[in-house]
C-alpha cells in the first residue's frame, strides 16, 4: 500500500538497501554523474546507515573519460549477468558513436533484472541504438527533444524535467536528475529523507516531473523581473522564425524602448544581441552534435540565407560551420 506524497512515514520495502548499478559511457557530464551520486551518499549519511548500495561499471570495464576530462575509476565491466534494484545509465554526447553492439545486447538483456531503468541525460542516438524506450513516454535534455521525437514517433516525448514511465525513467539534464533522486529517496524512504538530502546541498526549489525544462535558466529572474522573463521565452520558442525587436516588444506586452532598457540593466546586451546568441548557440550545438547539413542547420536557427548564417556563425566562434564540425570528427 503506497503512502500520500507528503507523508514521512517510510514505504514498506524501506528496510533494505537499495541496489543499484551505475553505467557511466565515454563523454559523460561529471555534473549528471555527480547528481545520481551525491544524493545517495547523502541519503545513507542522513539515514545512518545503508540506504543505497552502488556500484559504478563502464562498457568495457575501462576508466571512463568525461567530457571535463576527468577519468572515472570503476568497478568493472557491465553485462547480461549484473542485477540490482535500479539500473542507472549516465548518458553522453555522440553516443551512438561510443555503444557497440555487444554492450547495446547486454543491457538490452540484463534491463530484464532491474526494477527500474533510467536513462541519465540521454541522446536519442542511444535510445535508437538500445531500444528500450519504443512505445512509451520519455523525456531527454531539451538540445535533444525535437531529434528525439523525430527519431521515435511512437514515442510519446514530454520535455518535462524528468519522466517515470512503469519501470522506465529518463531525466533532462543535470539538475533534472537530481529532482529525480529525490523523488527516489521519497519513493524508497518516505519525504522526510528526500527532505533532509535536498537540505544537505540547500536545494530549496525541488522541481516536480512535470515541470518543462526552460531552454534559458531564469533562476529567480522570473519573479524579479516578469516581463523581461517573458521576452526570453519568446525568443526561445521563434528561434527559428524570428522576430522583429518591435513585434517580439509588442507580443512581450512592453515597449521596445522598455525592452532594451530591461535587457540593458539585467544581462547587459541588447535584446537584439542576445536573440541572436541565442540562435547561434543552439546551430553551435547542432553542427557539433548532430549530422544536420550546414543548411538545415541555418534554416533552424532562423537564417534563410546561407551565407550570412555562416558570417554570423564565425564571428560568435571563430571558425566558419564547417571547419568546426570537421575539427569535432
Amino acid at each position: 500500500m503506497s503512502h500520500p506524497p507528503n507523508s514521512d512515514r517510510p514505504p514498506p520495502n524501506s528496510d533494505r538497501d537499495v541496489k543499484v548499478v551505475i553505467v557511466v559511457l565515454p563523454r559523460s557530464s561529471i555534473m549528471s554523474l555527480a547528481s545520481v551520486l551525491d544524493p545517495m551518499r547523502a541519503a545513507n549519511r542522513v539515514a545512518g546507515k545503508v540506504l543505497f548500495d552502488w556500484k559504478i561499471l563502464s562498457p568495457d570495464g575501462e576508466p571512463v573519460l568525461l567530457t571535463c576530462g576527468v577519468a572515472i575509476a570503476v568497478d568493472g565491466a557491465f553485462s547480461a549477468r549484473v542485477q540490482g534494484d535500479c539500473l542507472l545509465i549516465i548518458g553522453s554526447f555522440n553516443l551512438d558513436r561510443h555503444a557497440q553492439k555487444p554492450f547495446i545486447a547486454s543491457l538490452q538483456a540484463g534491463a530484464r533484472h532491474f526494477s527500474i531503468v533510467a536513462g541519465i541525460d540521454p541522446d536519442a542516438g542511444f535510445w535508437r541504438v538500445a531500444g528500450l524506450v519504443n512505445g512509451r513516454t520519455a523525456t531527454a535534455h531539451w538540445e535533444e527533444l525535437e531529434d528525439f521525437a523525430l527519431t521515435f514517433p511512437d514515442v510519446s516525448v514530454k520535455a518535462d524535467r524528468f519522466v517515470t514511465d512503469g519501470k522506465f525513467w529518463t531525466s533532462g539534464g543535470a539538475s533534472p536528475t537530481f529532482d529525480m533522486m529525490l523523488h527516489l529517496i521519497r519513493q524508497r524512504f518516505g519525504s522526510s529523507v528526500a527532505l533532509d538530502v535536498a537540505s544537505i546541498f540547500v536545494y530549496d526549489e525541488t522541481h516536480a516531473a512535470t515541470d518543462a525544462q526552460p531552454l534559458v535558466s531564469l533562476g529567480r529572474m522570473e519573479a524579479l523581473d516578469p516581463d523581461l522573463a517573458r521576452a526570453i521565452r519568446l525568443m526561445e520558442r521563434t528561434l527559428d522564425r524570428p522576430l522583429s525587436m518591435s513585434a517580439l516588444a509588442l507580443r512581450a506586452g512592453q515597449s521596445q524602448r522598455q525592452l532594451e532598457m530591461r535587457f540593458a540593466r539585467a544581462l547587459g546586451i541588447s535584446p537584439g544581441s542576445y536573440y541572436l546568441r541565442l540562435r547561434l548557440q543552439t546551430a553551435q550545438r547542432l553542427v557539433s552534435d548532430t549530422q544536420l547539413s550546414i543548411r538545415e542547420v541555418a534554416l533552424r536557427c532562423g537564417f534563410d540565407s546561407l551565407s550570412s548564417f555562416s558570417r554570423a556563425f564565425k564571428r560568435q566562434y571563430r571558425d566558419s560551420p564547417m571547419k568546426l564540425r570537421q575539427g569535432r570528427q
